[in-house]
């Protein structure tokens, strides 16, 4: 029997070893023949190219076959990030990204001259001064849209929903990061979080504790909102999640292996005291954004209110490579405390409030993570005609933008949101920040 067993253990063994053997074989075989194309394309190519040309191909290539969130980082990258990172270079306030060599606007960043002069999620930049865009790289673009503070720049804009395109006339400024920023509206609280930067947990505890010290005594209650913010950090989600709950997990995250499982709890200590919140989401609230959303709607926190968020669920790690190289990695899935992972399918709003006062909320297509080419599965598959159910009207939201102008609300959402936690203190709350509405009323500009 032992020496069977034995036998057995060496069958096994070089049964592996075998496997291992085959494995390593098709790999070298594969970088044979890559080596094989890249001397060929050296050689033959009809304009000479460089090897750092060529190999930095290879890898963009290598990346697009996986979802579309790894990539490749170069030293242009990099002084993208750094100088986004600073808030000192003259631009637009526009995050972009390239699809089918058409540049498209994924968000522009609030109170930054993109977002005052009306450009919205969705829309494509097709001239810059003129110049026709279509086929070039993203890189050219950003170059291009960036610029001395003060300098005027002419966007051409092709909205879908709409026959003829737009054109802007915009004064670049210095892009200042304010990843948080709050206002006391009636009674009640409203912190706007942009990103998930450094400071971004820091900067909520202030801003609670900074809205209680304006008042006087506590807010009725909190609106966060998370609108077009597509994400950042996730030290900062955890923290801004912990800072309005006592206890639980609020998020965890799952690598390939089935042990691979990092969980985050929050700590003793709920900054908002149990105050009602109100947490306000769009198609473009991602990420990070909806790792907030999600902990605060499970641990039944706060109200969920606006539309279905972006649905992207996974984790990128930055991995460095060189001085001013590395490779954006996705590397995990993350899962709500209730076990939901929101990839592809988003976090469902507790209440669908529509935006109104955007003249354009019907016809404009809405972009998600579902949208995009080689995006994951969701482990879960999610049903397509729910992902699409985005067209059904409530019956409680009817009023037209035209007379929302009338009582001078220019963002219904907020509005309804703000208006919500004000009902716990009566109509004259209610009343107080439906007044505060409209004294920030800022129509919406008119595009040519």
């Amino acid at each position: 029997m032992t020496r069977l067993l034995k036998t057995t253990a060496a069958l096994a063994l070089v049964g592996t070893a075998a496997v291992a053997y085959a494995a390593q074989s098709e790999t070298a075989r594969a970088m044979d023949e890559f080596i094989e194309v890249f001397a060929e394309v050296k050689r033959n190519y009809v304009d000479q190219v460089s090897d750092a040309q060529l190999i930095k191909g290879a890898i963009g290539g290598m990346l697009s076959s996986l979802d579309p969130h790894s990539s490749y980082v170069d030293a242009l990258d990099f002084d993208n990030l750094r100088l986004q990172t600073e808030g000192q270079y003259g631009g637009l306030g526009l995050t972009v990204s390239m699809e089918d060599g058409a540049v498209k606007v994924i968000t522009p960043q609030e109170d930054t001259p993109a977002d005052r002069a009306g450009i919205k999620s969705g829309d494509y930049i097709t001239h810059i001064d003129g110049k026709l865009l279509f086929g070039g790289t993203l890189d050219e673009a950003v170059t291009a849209m960036r610029g001395k503070p003060g300098t005027k720049i002419a966007l051409t804009l092709v909205r879908p929903g709409r026959d003829k395109p737009l054109d802007v006339s915009i004064t670049r400024e210095v892009i200042v990061q304010r990843p948080v920023k709050w206002e006391v509206k009636g009674d009640v609280g409203y912190i706007n979080i942009n990103t998930f930067s450094e400071n971004t947990g820091a900067d909520t505890r202030g801003a609670i504790m900074a809205i209680d010290k304006a008042l006087g005594h506590k807010p009725l209650g909190y609106v966060v909102d998370l609108r077009a913010n597509g994400g950042g950090l996730l030290s900062q989600a955890i923290e801004v999640s912990d800072a309005f709950l006592n206890a639980g997990e609020i998020v965890s995250q799952r690598g390939r292996a089935k042990t691979d499982i990092e969980r985050y709890f929050a700590k003793p200590g709920d900054d908002a005291r149990g105050l009602p919140v109100v947490v306000l989401t769009d198609s473009g609230t991602a990420s990070a954004s909806e790792i907030v959303a999600g902990a605060l709607q499970d641990h039944h926190r706060g109200i969920v209110m606006g539309e279905k968020t972006f649905g992207k669920g996974s984790v990128q790690t930055l991995l460095q490579l060189g001085p001013q190289t590395a490779l954006r990695l996705t590397t995990a899935r993350y899962y709500t405390p209730s076990g939901r992972s929101v990839q592809e399918g988003g976090i469902e709003p507790d209440i669908r409030v529509p935006q109104l006062s955007d003249p354009d909320y019907k016809t404009r297509p809405v972009f998600r993570e579902a949208d995009l080419r080689r995006h994951l599965i969701n482990e879960i598959k999610a049903d397509n005609a729910v992902l699409e159910e985005d067209t059904k009207d409530d019956p409680r939201f009817s009023m037209t933008p035209e007379q929302l102008k009338k009582i001078r609300i220019d963002d219904f959402q907020l509005w309804y949101a703000l208006k919500t936690v004000a009902r716990v203190g009566g109509p004259t709350q209610v009343a107080a920040v439906t007044a505060a509405m409209a004294k920030d009323f800022k129509p919406e500009p008119e595009l040519k």
